[in-house]
């Protein structure tokens, strides 16, 4: 598999001594946790809805950054890419990445979109019907 980014969650001063691997290819992201027991998550690229960057104080200091990551897949709704180098960087990557993915596979972000107004409505002629 060939793999656009990969890197390690860093722990103290910035050092990649963890079990969390986060892996990016063109059309997904993946994070492999685990020394004995393997977990593997894996979302779709097209599926992801909304990031931010927080960078802390300390992380600042060693050059690091977390990626708060909302989307739309079910078993991995929200995850956060911790502790990595270069964080600015790679959110906007990933954020291109996305883009491109969803304009390939024509996924509009209404798609995952729910207007609370028409379920409302819904729900008020259903009473009243």
């Amino acid at each position: 598999m060939d793999y656009v980014w990969k890197d390690r969650k860093r722990t103290i001063f910035g050092l990649p001594w963890s079990f969390t691997v986060y892996m990016l290819t063109e059309e997904k992201f993946i994070i492999k946790t685990g020394f004995f027991n393997i977990h593997e998550e894996e979302v779709r690229l097209y599926r992801i809805m909304d990031m931010s960057l927080n960078r802390s104080l300390g992380q600042r200091i060693f050059g690091l950054g977390t990626i708060h990551v909302h989307s739309a897949d079910s078993l991995t709704p929200n995850f956060d890419v911790k502790n990595i180098k270069k964080s600015d960087e790679i959110k906007n990557m990933l954020s291109d990445m996305v883009e491109k993915e969803r304009v390939r596979r024509r996924v509009s972000s209404r798609e995952y979109m729910v207007d609370e107004h028409d379920e409302a409505d819904d729900d008020y002629d259903d009473d009243h019907s």
